[in-house]
C-alpha cells in the first residue's frame, strides 16, 4: 500500500502539475474520512504519511479546553484540561492531545475518496496559482480564445487553467463574438472565489482604449507620445487626448496613421467605434476648443469658480457640437473635466450682454459710482466686490481711465461694503439667542453657544442630540475628545434620569 501511495502521488503531481504535499495531504485527508466511518462519524482523526516510504499511522485527537470552559460541544472530539492531562502531560489549551489507532488500509472506497479531495485540492490549487499569477496583472490588456458566451457575458481561455470572464455591461454593444473567436480586454479585477469566474475584464472602460493605441501606436509604447485621457461611448464614439514629447513628430498624425491605418485598426478591434484624436494643450480653453472637434468653436468663456465653460458656436453648427444625444459636448467634457455649455454663438452674445449689465448694475449701487466707472471694471475683467477690495492697487492703475484718487475711493468704498456685509451676517447670527441651558453647561462660552445657535442647535438637549462629527462640522478648531467631552456634558440628564427611573 506505501508504494501505491507513492505512485498515486507521483501520477497526479507530473500529469496535474501541483506540488506533491498538495496530493499528501488529500490522502491523508481521505483515510482520516475513511477511518471516521469505520470508528464513528464523530471522532476526529488525523493520518500522517511518511513523504519518502508512503508508510502512514493514524491517530484520534481531542480538542483541549480549560476546565471552566463552557464551550464544549462534542464530548468525542473535546476534553478539558483535567482529562487530557491524562492523555498528555504536555496538553495545553487550544492544542490537541492525541493516542494511535488502528489504520485503514488504502482500498478502494479510501482510494474514490482520495480521487475526489484531490481533484478538489487540485481546482484549489490551479485556483491559487491563477490568482498569484495574475493579481498583479490587474489593469493589463489580455487576449485569448472565447469559450463560450451566454446571457451574463463572455468567458475567455487566457491559457495555463485562467479563464477571464466579460460581464454582459463590459463589452461593446451589439458586438459579434462567437466561440474560438481571439479576444482582447482589459484585466480589471481578481478575486480569489471557490467557484465561477476570477479573472474580471472589461472591453468598455477608456483605458482598454488606450491600451489599444499602445499596441498600434509604437510612439506612444517608446515614451514620444503621451495619451493624456481618453472618453468612450463604447460602440459607438470616442476621444482621446494626445501629447507628442519630441517637435519632431506629430501625435496626431502618428495616432492616425498612414492613411488612416491605426486608427481604423483600434476601431476595427471595438466594433467600428469611432475615436477622434484630440491635441491637448496646457491652456484649458484651448484644449477643449480642440475637443469639441469636429464642431468649431466661435468663442468660449471661462468661469474658473464654477469650473464649467461657455461654448458658443454657429447657429448651423450646433447640432454638431451637440452630437447625437449630446454625444459629442458629453464626451469632451469627460475628457477636459470641465462642465461645458454650448449654445448660438447670438445667445452667447444675449447671455454676454444679461451678465454685463447685471455687473455694471451690482457695481453701480454697491459703490455708488456712475455706470461708466461700472462698465469700465467689467471691461477689464472685473465680477466682485471683493477684486476690487483686494486686488493690488497696481492693477487698477494700469488702467489708462484711473488715476490714484479714483483707485483710492474704489478700494476704500469696496471694503466699506464688504465689512457692512460682515456686520450683517454677524447681526443675524446674533439675532438667534442661545437657550439658558445651553449657556450655562461646562466647556460652552458665550462665542460657542452664540455659534451652536446660529446652526440651530439652541437648547442643551440640540447639543445631546448630536454626533461628535457634527459639532466638529460647525467647530472645526475644538479638538475630537473635547467635542466628545462637551456632547456626553449635555446628555449627563439623560443617564441621571435612567437611573431615578
Amino acid at each position: 500500500m506505501s508504494k501505491e501511495i507513492l505512485m498515486v502521488v507521483d501520477a497526479v503531481s507530473n500529469e496535474k502539475g501541483v506540488e506533491k504535499d498538495i496530493i499528501f495531504e488529500a490522502i491523508e485527508a481521505a483515510l482520516a474520512s475513511a477511518t471516521r466511518r469505520k470508528h464513528g462519524d464523530d471522532i476526529d482523526v488525523r493520518v500522517a504519511i511518511d513523504r519518502s516510504t508512503g508508510e502512514y499511522d493514524t491517530f484520534r485527537r481531542w480538542l483541549v479546553f480549560d476546565d471552566e470552559s463552557t464551550e464544549l460541544e462534542t464530548p468525542d472530539r473535546e476534553l478539558r484540561m483535567i482529562d487530557a492531562v491524562d492523555v498528555d502531560p504536555a496538553a495545553e489549551p487550544g492544542g490537541y492531545v492525541e493516542v494511535p489507532m488502528e489504520s485503514v488500509e488504502f482500498g478502494r472506497i479510501a482510494a474514490q475518496t482520495a480521487k475526489q479531495v484531490i481533484v478538489q485540492k487540485v481546482r484549489e490549487a490551479e485556483r491559487e496559482q491563477v490568482v498569484e499569477e495574475y493579481t498583479s496583472r490587474v489593469g493589463e490588456m489580455l487576449s485569448g480564445l472565447v469559450k463560450r458566451v451566454d446571457r451574463n457575458g463572455v468567458y475567455i481561455d487566457l491559457g495555463g487553467n485562467a479563464e477571464g470572464f466579460v460581464p454582459r455591461e463590459n463589452m461593446v454593444p451589439r458586438e459579434p463574438v462567437r466561440p474560438q473567436d481571439r479576444i482582447k480586454a482589459l484585466l480589471t479585477e481578481v478575486r480569489s472565489e471557490v467557484r465561477g469566474p476570477q479573472l474580471f475584464m472589461t472591453r468598455t472602460s477608456p483605458e482598454f482604449l488606450v491600451e489599444l493605441f499602445k499596441i498600434e501606436v509604437p510612439e506612444v509604447g517608446q515614451g514620444l507620445i503621451d495619451i493624456l485621457g481618453a472618453a468612450r461611448d463604447p460602440g459607438l464614439r470616442a476621444k482621446i487626448a494626445v501629447r507628442s514629447n519630441d517637435s519632431r513628430i506629430d501625435a496626431v498624425g502618428a495616432c492616425v496613421g498612414m492613411r488612416g491605418s491605426r486608427v481604423q485598426a483600434v476601431s476595427n478591434e471595438l466594433a467600428g467605434e469611432r475615436v477622434d484624436i484630440i491635441l491637448w494643450d496646457d491652456n484649458a480653453a484651448q484644449f477643449v476648443v480642440n475637443a469639441m472637434s469636429p464642431a468649431e468653436v466661435v468663442s468660449i468663456v471661462v468661469d474658473e469658480d464654477k469650473h464649467s465653460m461657455d461654448i458658443a458656436v454657429d447657429e448651423d453648427k450646433l447640432s454638431q457640437a451637440i452630437g447625437r444625444g449630446g454625444q459629442n459636448i458629453r464626451l469632451a467634457s469627460e475628457l477636459s473635466g470641465w462642465e461645458l455649455n454650448v449654445m448660438t454663438a447670438q445667445d452667447a452674445e444675449e447671455k454676454s450682454e444679461s451678465e454685463t449689465k447685471d455687473l455694471i448694475a451690482m457695481f453701480s449701487k454697491q459703490l455708488d459710482v456712475d455706470e461708466e466707472v461700472s462698465l469700465i471694471l467689467v471691461q477689464e475683467g472685473f465680477s466682485t466686490i471683493e477684486e476690487v477690495a483686494y486686488v493690488p492697487a497696481s492693477e487698477l492703475l494700469a488702467i489708462e481711465e484711473f488715476d490714484e484718487g479714483i483707485v483710492d475711493e474704489l478700494r476704500s468704498r469696496a471694503r466699506d461694503v464688504l465689512l457692512t456685509q460682515a456686520i450683517v451676517r454677524e447681526e443675524k447670527i446674533d439675532e438667534v439667542e442661545p437657550a439658558e441651558d445651553l449657556l450655562s453647561l461646562e466647556g460652552v462660552d458665550k462665542g460657542l453657544a452664540f455659534l451652536l445657535a446660529s446652526k440651530g442647535v439652541v437648547t442643551r438637549e440640540d447639543l445631546a442630540e448630536l454626533a461628535t462629527d457634527d459639532l466638529l462640522e460647525i467647530k472645526e478648531d475644538l479638538a475630537e475628545e473635547e467635542a466628545a467631552a462637551l456632547i456626553m456634558r449635555a446628555r449627563a440628564h439623560w443617564f441621571e434620569e435612567e437611573q431615578q427611573a
